[in-house]
């Protein structure tokens, strides 16, 4: 593996436990990236830290070992009682992201045996409620389901010593920023605890942030271009939207390749979904409302392989730590410019390469401009030959496959009431209540299943309708009877006028 990325300075050339860098060294870990040798020394001193780096540059080690050294260090004053309340809180924006920082910390607390925590919205309420209950020392979790937590009281926050905030940019982006300050609030004071906060920009809201809830901390900024720009081979073709899938096509059908497939919107993400599984390519679709156990579970096998394909909205821009992504395509441009940077940081990770291909069609082609003003240089533009573009039966397309509904009902259109009870176009079931009592009889012919399973009154209706007589051979009831006929003959259509006489 390239050592580019890496630094002279070594983990052990810190003052830190001999259980943390037997940890790193269990993770591969030996010499420090930009980030972590800038950071480490700040952070070891009890100084807090607001620092800017972009994906992939070990942001992630650099706050845990700072944090588990600072608890070894500091042990809390006091008998304990009751379970251990947390001493570590990190909020990250994503559940991608934070299951991922679960994982690293695991790797690196494998011999300090601090009790690790978890939660993250979309899967296990009670399993992660019975799990944090219990006691944790390292909490990690994003801003929703913790709160949910801490306002039962499964949890508090008056053990806290360090803070972390991962991606702080992207809170804001996601709309927490008032779940954050809700947390950061009712943490101890920023001189009782160590506060660290890394973002992949440090805007004016970031730095206000920082300011207001951390104390006095320290910038700390990594270029760029000095951590992955020159690993990342960056190209954009001119295409036309016609030749978007065929372009595609032909692209991805690189021996050994693991490519991420970027686009705007979940419809388009189905639609390239489609051709590719149309067209010989296995692929996973992975958008916001995949449910969190068959995100979690496409996920890993892209990292094993068996996936070589992943096409994914911006939901998986940030925070995966996916090794071996060879290729980045952006089939759409992304409308912010940082998102592009985000996206294409999901290669070319930990000091290897990789390439960023971008296509720059009719109806995205303005986005560009943006683009390479905020990454400061010119995308270089690629020829496309007639041999890329592969040959596509429009008929090829895979429909992509919808979520069943638990319990739908059967037919067409089948929907359900609120009462969870059958209803097609309007029958006589539509109008059950949930108790099962029957808002009023409707007209209209029933099959004999619909009958025998209709309330009483509809049941009356429907033989009435069909002209059939009760169970004993005698006609209908005329109470059955009458409001049905009336029925039909305020919506007979009235007669035509007669023709007029000469």
């Amino acid at each position: 593996m390239p050592q580019t990325h890496l630094t002279d300075v070594r983990f052990d050339h810190f003052d830190l436990d001999p259980r943390i860098l037997q940890g790193l060294a269990d993770a591969g870990f030996s010499h420090c990236t930009p980030i972590q040798a800038q950071t480490l020394p700040l952070a070891l001193a009890g100084q807090d830290v607001a620092g800017q780096a972009q994906t992939g540059t070990g942001k992630t080690a650099a706050f845990l070992v700072a944090g588990m050294q600072h608890l070894l260090t500091h042990p809390p004053a006091g008998a304990r009682e009751g379970p251990q309340q947390p001493r570590i809180v990190i909020l990250a924006p994503t559940r991608e992201l934070a299951v991922q920082i679960h994982k690293d910390a695991a790797v690196i607390n494998k011999h300090t045996g601090f009790r690790l925590g978890l939660v993250y919205g979309g899967t296990g309420y009670q399993q992660q409620r019975e799990a944090i209950a219990a006691g944790v020392d390292i909490l990690i979790g994003t801003p929703g389901r913790l709160i949910d937590y801490f306002k039962q009281r499964v949890f508090n926050f008056n053990a806290v010593q360090v803070v972390v905030l991962d991606e702080a940019d992207r809170m804001f982006d996601l709309g927490f920023i008032k779940d954050i300050r809700f947390v950061l609030r009712r943490l101890p004071s920023p001189a009782q605890r160590l506060g660290m906060l890394f973002s992949a920009t440090l805007s004016y809201r970031v730095m206000e942030l920082a300011y207001e809830h951390m104390n006095d901390p320290h910038m700390v900024e990594i270029a760029p271009e000095q951590v992955t720009a020159d690993r990342v081979r960056q190209t954009c073709y001119m295409v036309a939207n016609d030749e978007k899938i065929p372009l595609l096509l032909g692209l991805v059908r690189l021996e050994g390749a693991r490519i991420m497939v970027f686009v705007n919107t979940k419809r388009e993400g189905e639609r390239v979904w489609g051709y590719l599984e149309g067209n010989g390519v296995h692929a996973a679709m992975l958008s916001g409302d995949v449910p969190q156990k068959k995100r979690l579970k496409l996920l890993a096998q892209f990292k094993s392989g068996e996936l070589p394909v992943m096409v994914a909205t911006d939901v998986a821009a940030r925070g995966l730590h996916i090794p071996g992504v060879s290729h980045v395509i952006n089939y759409d441009l992304p409308d912010d410019a940082e998102d592009y940077v985000h996206r294409i940081g999901r290669t070319a990770r930990a000091g290897e390469a990789g390439d960023a291909i971008s296509f720059v069609c009719e109806r995205y082609a303005f986005c560009l401009p943006d683009i390479e003003a905020y990454i400061g240089m010119k995308i270089p533009v690629a020829e496309i030959t007639a041999d890329m573009l592969a040959e596509v039966d429009p008929k090829s397309r895979v429909p992509a496959p919808r979520r069943p509904r638990d319990g739908r009902g059967e037919g067409r259109g089948g929907r359900r009431d609120q009462g969870g009870n059958a209803r097609r176009g309007g029958g006589a079931r539509a109008r059950a209540k949930p108790g099962g009592d029957q808002a009023g009889p409707r007209t209209g012919h029933h099959s004999g299943a619909d009958a025998a399973s209709a309330p009483p009154l509809a049941q009356e209706a429907a033989q009435e309708a069909a002209g059939q007589a009760d169970g004993n051979g005698a006609p209908a009831p005329a109470d059955a009877r009458a409001r049905p006929k009336q029925r039909r003959r305020r919506r007979r259509k009235p007669a035509a006028d007669p023709a007029p006489t000469a």
